[in-house]
Order: structure tokens, then C-alpha cells, then sequence
């Protein structure tokens, strides 16, 4: 059945990818269609999509940060007297159940380009007179809430998409996003902050777009003050974080301000781990074999998890000493241990037991972050100048210094950055896993780059742009997992991050991104700038700035 799906007018580029994303996680992808109004334009935020359901519908709007609502559309037109006869030739069957004695309701009255008056708005509810309504008016908790909404013919120099001809919609409202997450999250609020902390709409569209859920491990190895875990564990994940500098993972600013307080704060799951842990170095082995189902619950480095109700299996706890093995000083101190769970398990069989062995490198549903890419902070790697150069060579930090011991680090480009974050994702991932992260890309002229990292383990499903000033954006790419793990495709990964940095992006390997977007601009020698033919007279259509 086709529904109105109405957005809000913001980041244009995630609107439809996070409608989608959530139709695939609710298994109806296939099934799902789109189409524009008559008249409208593509950033409009009218659109007419086509769901199996009504309870599709309205989990996937209920769910969303973007889909200010999708109705159930009885008509539509360019005049009132072509909505009136749209209205009426819809289904009697479909209007009927709505409109009985027995029901209360709602009429709202909106629009986009224009502000209306209340007088107006009284005026446009006594116009639908014709509908024969027999319940009665419960402003504040109808059962049923219509929506008249209307477009104006405004053209196109007021800064918002284009519109050829006026356009009126009404509707029975199915389902709408919850925006009080967005002030209940608000950085401003939050008790640890960090200078990148994401803000949380960003971090619950990440999240949607990862279809984050209860029963799932999801994993940020650049976690910081754990924003975007945060937006997970209020969908129900399990969330697992990493991050270079321990002193954010570990101290913060005090037991009532880190990360952990965050989780505490609204009352969420506390992470099962938190690393310090180098992307570069990653602490991650592979052959764990032994595995244990306990009865009740499991036991995690003295920290008890309740054993969610889907069932699961549980990679056992590894101690300190067996992480490190091999890995050397400084690659990483642990502050919990690593964990995976699995679906499978029954309340008739969660007894404890072993079972056979398992691959302990495909243990993520989802990573999601937000890697460092030089504008407000740049990436770091374990080493330090004097170890990188072979000056000193890897030595052990004694016992009694471990405690406060910062390792030293170097610079880590965002081209190895981002080759190492797909590399872990490839061996973390379980099939079908998501890997949803930020890339930024350089604007020149309105125009950007459209060519993005590749993994052959990897297919990119969706790019959304979002511009954060007239020289760079940041994309959120979004991959699914599609192939399995080999040295082979280890080193075709290799091969293809080489050509990708040869041929796309010149300024990635290089750390300039900084320079880039904030070095003077150079008008050219002769030339002075006409303050006239910098203004209009009209505002000009924005786009994807809004």
C-alpha cells in the first residue's frame, strides 16, 4: 500500500537511506518502493513510499530520527475543490472505521514553505465539513489524528526546494519518530563531553542505519566519550568500545564523569567493555575455542550481565595476560575483557556446557564510529618518533609504572586509518554485519568527491553527505559485510586502498586535511571582490546545507 511519507526539512541526504536501512531490518525490504508527489522536488519532504503494512509503517516511522510522520493518504491536490473530490472517491471501506461514533480525533493542520495563521487554520478545518466525523474532538489524546498539509507555489528563490504548483495532502497520521530523544540526549546535558563528541540525532542515524537491536555487539574502536554507543544502548545493543588515549576510557574527569557515567546518566546497559586499544594494532586473536553457556546469566570480570531473553552463547573471559600475548608493550591495556554473542541458544538448553569451536575474530553485528580525520582532532598510532625510526627499539614497561603508564604515539594518517578500520571490520564482522562510519571529503566549486574507500569483503549501500562548511562535508558511508576473510583478500584489500590512494584523494595520506579546509582564500592577483554579485536579492535554494 502507498503511504505519504513526510520528512523534516534536514541533512536531505539521510533521509531515505535511514527509511530503508530500517525496512531491511524489519525484512521488507524488497518490497519497498518510491515516488514523489505530483510537482514536488526531490528534497522535498513529501514522498510517497510503498509498504507491505500499516505495522511496517509505522515501526519504521515510530523508529526513525528523520520521518516526521507517514500517513495513510485519503487525497490529495492543487485546490481544495480537488482535494474534496480525491476524499471522496477513496475507499468508503478504508474511511469508515475511522469516522464512528465510538472514536475521538484530532485534525492538524501544517505546511511547508509558508506559515498559516490560526485564523487560517480554522478555516482550512471548517473546509472539511464534507467528511461525515461522528466521533468526538480530544485535542490532547485522540485515537485517530488527521493531517491536512499543504505546499505553497513559491518558486524557487526562498531557499527551499522548488515547488511548480500548490499542493494539499490529507491523511491519517500512522506513525511519527520520537524527537524528544534529541533534547533527552542533548550534548549540552551530557556529563562527559569531548571536543568530537557526536551529537545525538548523528548518533541515532548511525545507529538506524547499522538497524542496531536488541541481542546485537556493537563495537566503536574510536569511542572517545562513547556518544555514539550511547545511541546504541538505548536501541538495546550490547556495546564494546576502544579508544587510543586510556586516560578517556579509563579516568576521564573524575568516577562521576567518564564514560561509564554517561551509560548511567539515562539509565542505560553499561558497556560490556571498554579497551585502550589501537586501531592500527589491533588487540583482536583469532582460535578462541572454548565457549560457555551459564544457566541465568554469565559472569564478565566481576560484572554481571543478565542473559537476554533471545539466548546467546558466550566466548568466555580472557584475562589480561592472554590478550597481550603477543601483541607487545603498549598495543593496548585492557580494562575488560572481549565478549561475543550468539543467537541460537533456548531457554531449554542454556545450561552450562561446551560446544564446539568457534572463530573468535566474527564477533561484531555492527561497528559504527567516527574515525579521527584531522580537522578538529588528528589520528594517533602506538610507537612514538624515536621507536618509529628504529632509534630505540620495543621495550617493556616496568610493573610498578604500568598504572600511570601513557605509551607513546605518533601520527596516524587517515588513509591507513581507514584502511586498518575495514581490515578490522572485515575479521570482526559476523556476515552481513554493518559498517557505518564517517568519511570526509574536500568541496571545490559545489562539487565533491564521490569515490570512497573499497573492500572486497565489503558492498557500499549507502553515501550520505552532510555539508559542514563551502570546502568539506562528511560522508556516512555505510557497507554490509558480503564476503568471508582470506589472506587472498587481504592482500587484494591492499592492492585496492593503494589505488584508491594514487587515484582519488591526493590530501589523505598526507595529514592536510587541516590546511585544506582552513587555509585563507587566495582571490586572484588584479581581481577584488564585487560585494554586489556576492548578495542576491533573493535567498537561492540551499540543498543539502540544511
Amino acid at each position: 500500500m502507498w503511504y505519504l511519507c513526510v520528512f523534516f526539512h534536514r541533512l536531505l541526504d539521510y533521509r531515505r537511506a535511514e527509511v530503508e536501512s530500517l525496512a531491511e531490518m524489519l525484512g521488507v525490504y524488497s518490497s519497498l518502493e518510491w515516488r514523489l508527489p505530483e510537482n514536488q522536488h526531490p528534497d522535498s519532504p513529501f514522498h510517497l513510499v510503498n509498504l507491505p503494512s500499516e505495522d511496517v509503517a509505522r515501526n519504521i516511522a515510530n523508529r526513525s530520527i528523520l520521518v516526521k510522520g507517514i500517513y495513510e493518504l485519503w487525497g490529495e491536490g492543487s485546490s481544495f475543490e480537488q482535494l474534496e473530490e480525491a476524499i471522496k472517491n477513496y475507499p468508503e471501506d478504508r474511511k469508515l472505521p475511522y469516522l464512528t461514533c465510538e472514536t475521538t480525533f484530532k485534525v492538524t493542520v501544517d505546511s511547508f514553505g509558508k506559515a498559516i495563521s490560526f485564523q487560517e487554520q480554522n478555516d482550512r478545518i471548517k473546509s472539511l465539513a464534507f467528511i461525515p466525523f461522528k466521533g468526538r474532538v480530544n485535542l490532547k489524546n485522540p485515537d485517530f489524528n488527521f493531517w491536512l498539509m499543504e505546499t505553497d507555489d513559491y518558486g524557487a528563490h526562498n531557499g527551499l526546494p522548488p515547488v511548480v504548483q500548490k499542493r494539499i495532502f490529507f491523511g491519517r497520521l500512522v506513525g511519527g519518530a520520537d524527537r524528544k530523544l534529541l533534547p533527552t540526549y542533548q550534548l549540552k546535558s551530557r556529563r562527559y563531553l569531548g571536543p568530537t563528541a557526536m551529537d545525538a540525532e548523528m548518533a541515532f542515524l548511525m545507529a538506524n542505519q547499522a538497524q542496531v537491536m536488541p541481542g546485537k555487539l556493537v563495537y566503536d574502536p574510536f569511542v572517545g566519550t562513547g556518544s555514539i554507543l550511547v545511541a546504541a544502548a538505548h536501541f538495546g545493543a550490547m556495546t564494546m568500545g576502544a579508544d587510543i588515549d586510556i586516560r578517556a576510557v579509563r579516568d576521564g574527569r573524575g568516577p562521576d564523569c567518564n564514560v561509564w557515567s554517561n551509560f548511567k546518566q539515562y539509565g542505560l546497559p553499561l558497556p560490556v567493555a571498554l579497551l585502550r586499544a589501537d586501531n592500527n594494532l589491533p588487540p583482536w586473536r583469532p582460535g578462541l575455542k572454548e565457549v560457555i553457556v551459564f544457566d541465568s546469566g554469565y559472569f564478565f570480570l566481576n560484572t554481571m550481565i543478565p542473559f537476554h531473553p533471545l539466548g546467546a552463547w558466550l566466548v568466555r573471559a580472557l584475562t589480561v595476560d592472554e590478550m597481550c600475548e603477543g601483541y607487545g608493550s603498549g598495543s593496548f591495556e585492557c580494562l575488560a575483557a572481549s565478549l561475543t554473542m550468539r543467537e541460537g541458544n533456548t531457554e531449554e538448553n542454556n545450561s552450562m556446557s561446551l560446544v564446539a569451536p568457534t572463530q573468535f575474530h566474527c564477533i561484531f553485528d555492527a561497528i559504527l564510529c567516527d574515525p579521527p580525520y584531522g580537522v578538529r582532532a588528528g589520528g594517533r598510532k602506538s610507537g612514538g618518533r624515536k621507536l618509529l625510526k628504529g632509534i630505540v627499539g620495543p621495550y617493556t614497561v616496568p610493573d610498578d609504572k604500568r598504572t600511570d603508564h601513557i605509551p607513546s604515539t605518533a601520527p596516524y594518517s587517515l588513509a591507513e586509518c581507514v584502511h586498518d578500520l575495514l581490515d578490522l571490520a572485515a575479521r570482526m564482522l559476523v556476515m552481513g554485519g554493518r559498517l557505518v562510519y564517517f568519511y570526509p571529503v574536500l568541496r571545490e566549486n559545489d562539487v565533491v568527491e564521490n569515490h570512497f574507500p573499497e573492500h572486497p569483503c565489503f558492498k557500499l549501500i549507502a553515501s550520505s553527505e552532510q555539508i559542514l562548511s563551502s570546502r568539506y562535508s562528511r560522508v556516512l558511508l555505510t557497507m554490509v559485510k558480503t564476503g568471508s576473510y582470506t589472506e587472498k583478500v587481504a592482500e587484494a584489500a591492499i592492492i585496492k586502498h593503494q589505488e584508491f590512494k594514487e587515484n582519488y584523494v591526493k590530501w589523505l595520506g598526507d595529514c592536510n586535511l587541516h590546511s585544506s579546509v582552513f587555509s585563507p582564500a587566495h582571490p586572484q592577483l588584479g581581481e577584488e571582490p564585487d560585494s554586489k554579485s556576492c548578495k542576491e536579492l533573493k535567498p537561492k535554494y540551499r540543498g543539502k546545507y540544511v
